[in-house]
């Protein structure tokens, strides 16, 4: 198991450059800002990057100064005379830190738990929300031993029965709406919503009853539902007529019973009046639960997710998930451009939680939560859940992620100084 001391951390220093791979901009695209000279000073200094923030419709090479753990300026030159560490990110991509909405990090705990710091922050990951890990009896302990000291922003998603997702199977006798609304107003703000979950492998027959219930502990606590969908008991038209503005479908592009799409491949009426309601739509890819095929359908009818998640866990994370840069890139192969892509996983998800902090953008005086990618181009074979496979040109692979201020680097990632010398 990886520790978290074992996490490698490097604060880089004024000579430190990260490999460029080439430019990522066309010859015909124009940066955003124009020429700035900035007389303020900066604890680190991202120079060179081609810099995209949805938040800002910000697509273009621009320097990002960092300050006291949070975004001071973006500049298209920025002196590094007045920067204290710079960081050369010429032929990278920088984001705003990746928001994933759907994970299972609590550690050591039941079958899915894996390490935040290795597969959320090590890939791009600033802050995620774990679904369901936890209930109200299980809570104390995801705050105490993951939350509290990963280096990755975590939050939790309230799990409806009163264990969590140490057990795949969700009784009746657990399932106290009133213990769990106790709960998740006592461990606020780490609790930001209640997951239900109704497949048929955890709720047997009882989905609507549990929907009913998780329903009853949202609304006493004022927070929004997660309802893990897949292979239902029930059909989606009742499980999404119980939910509400805010609440979030998650697995939404499963190929399981009762999904998204009707025996025609058209999605069906009560998916799209469920839309015109507010109900919200997450990927949260997982094992068994994203397929290629209902993801193309959906969005070649203009049912895109309001939130691109990887639902990691100990099951995937070694395939077909990986990670959400992995996931990211799958829906770069499926047509959406890079700039929607980051804005599914960055500004989308920071509305869909109340976070407490302005995330899912670098604008000046938001916490300084940034990521660095190569957009690789090649050849590159992606599986979805039912291991079909198929090809795309471009990936995307975390190079290194600052967290409020602190530069934490890939290790996998090949890195050199000024000077040509390796890091190991």
């Amino acid at each position: 198991m990886l520790t978290r001391r074992k996490f490698s951390k490097y604060v880089v220093g004024g000579a430190t450059a990260l490999v460029p791979v080439g430019n990522l901009l066309s010859a015909n695209e124009q940066p955003p800002l124009s020429d700035q000279h900035s007389n303020q000073d900066c604890d680190l200094l991202i120079k060179g990057g081609t810099v995209i923030d949805p938040a800002q419709h910000l697509h273009g090479p621009l320097d990002v100064a960092v300050k006291d753990g949070k975004i001071l300026e973006i500049a298209q030159l920025f002196p590094d005379s007045h920067a204290r560490k710079v960081i050369s990110a010429k032929g990278k991509i920088v984001t705003p830190g990746l928001i994933d909405i759907h994970v299972h990090v609590y550690e050591g705990v039941g079958p899915l738990g894996v390490n935040a710091d290795h597969y959320c922050l090590a890939r791009g990951v600033t802050t995620a929300v774990d679904s369901g890990s936890a209930g109200a009896s299980t809570i104390l302990g995801l705050r105490k031993y993951v939350i509290n000291t990963s280096a990755t922003r975590l939050y939790a998603s309230l799990d409806s029965g009163n264990i969590g997702a140490v057990t795949f199977i969700e009784s009746l006798a657990w399932m106290n709406p009133q213990l769990a609304a106790a709960a998740a107003k006592d461990n606020k703000p780490a609790v930001v919503g209640i997951t239900a979950r109704v497949p048929q492998k955890d709720a047997g027959t009882n989905d609507l009853i549990i929907l009913e219930r998780a329903r009853e502990a949202a609304e006493a606590s004022n927070l929004p539902m997660t309802v893990h969908i897949g292979g239902s008991y029930s059909p989606l038209s009742k499980i999404l007529k119980m939910m509400r503005k805010g609440d979030v479908l998650a697995h939404c592009y499963n190929n399981q019973s009762h999904s998204l799409l009707d025996e025609q491949g058209k999605v069906r009426p009560e998916v799209w009046e469920a839309r015109e309601r507010g109900v919200l739509l997450s990927v949260a890819h997982d094992t068994h639960r994203f397929s290629f095929d209902v993801a193309e359908k959906c969005l070649s009818q203009k049912l895109a997710p309001d939130a691109i998640s990887s639902c990691i866990s100990a099951n995937c994370v070694q395939g077909p998930v990986f990670d959400l840069a992995t996931t990211l890139s799958k829906f770069l192969l499926l047509g959406l451009n890079i700039d929607k892509v980051i804005e599914l996983a960055t500004i989308k998800p920071a509305h869909i939680f109340n976070f407490g902090v302005k995330l899912g953008t670098i604008q000046p005086g938001c916490p300084a939560d940034i990521s660095l990618f190569d957009l690789r181009e090649g050849n590159f074979v992606f599986l979805d859940s039912s291991g079909e496979k198929r090809m795309g040109r471009q990936k995307l692979i975390s190079v290194a992620t600052i967290r409020n201020g602190d530069v934490y680097i890939n290790r996998n990632e090949r890195l050199t100084d000024c000077q040509g010398a390796s890091y190991a």
